[in-house]
């Protein structure tokens, strides 16, 4: 909404300082813990046998 009821615009909104520091501050630590999880939850899959990945030799 950038009116009013009686028609008139309403100011800008404000701008967060740092918008780019405190996205990277939040994503770069979830990233990296989420491929910590992924990492050792693959490695639990193939402890179990559960999924091994095969090597495809594509030298045919």
């Amino acid at each position: 909404v950038v009116s009013t009821s009686s028609g008139g615009i309403l100011p800008k909104p404000d701008k967060t300082p740092f918008g780019l520091i405190r996205m990277t501050a939040v994503v770069v630590p979830f990233l990296y813990v989420g491929t910590l999880i992924s990492k050792n939850f693959a490695a639990l899959l193939e402890e179990h046998d559960i999924f091994v990945p095969e090597d495809d030799d594509d030298d045919d």
